[in-house]
């Protein structure tokens, strides 16, 4: 399961660096969500897959059979986090359209070239 694991983190991790390349101010705040579920699936199966007890342990449990509950709080704030930075970047996306008019990173810097 973990070889699985990293195939996708890997390739959320391409995805949100092919789309913060971009010149499209909505594309990067996609990107930048892109690059933090990758995130949080990494450290999810960095901290072990595997695990079907909770994460009590009571006697006849051995240490490797129960699921740690560190990376999971971890995982939680950051999917709050991430859920509020993600929300303030489309605030500020909407209000600069509705300032200069463009999402297009070029045209927001002054700069004419449109490659």
């Amino acid at each position: 399961m973990e070889i699985i694991m990293s195939f996708v983190i890997g390739f959320l991790f391409m995805a949100a660096v092919y789309l913060m390349l971009s010149k499209s101010l909505i594309r990067i705040i996609i990107g930048t969500g892109l690059l933090s579920h990758g995130a949080h699936l990494l450290i999810l199966t960095m901290g072990g897959l595997g695990g079907t007890a909770p994460p009590v342990v009571a006697d006849g449990v051995s240490v490797s059979d129960y699921a740690d509950p560190l990376p999971q709080a971890l995982i939680l704030t950051a999917i709050v986090i991430s859920f509020a930075v993600t929300s303030f970047f489309l605030v500020l996306a909407y209000r600069a359209y509705q300032e200069l008019g463009t999402d297009n990173m070029n045209l927001m810097r002054g700069t004419e070239d449109n490659d």
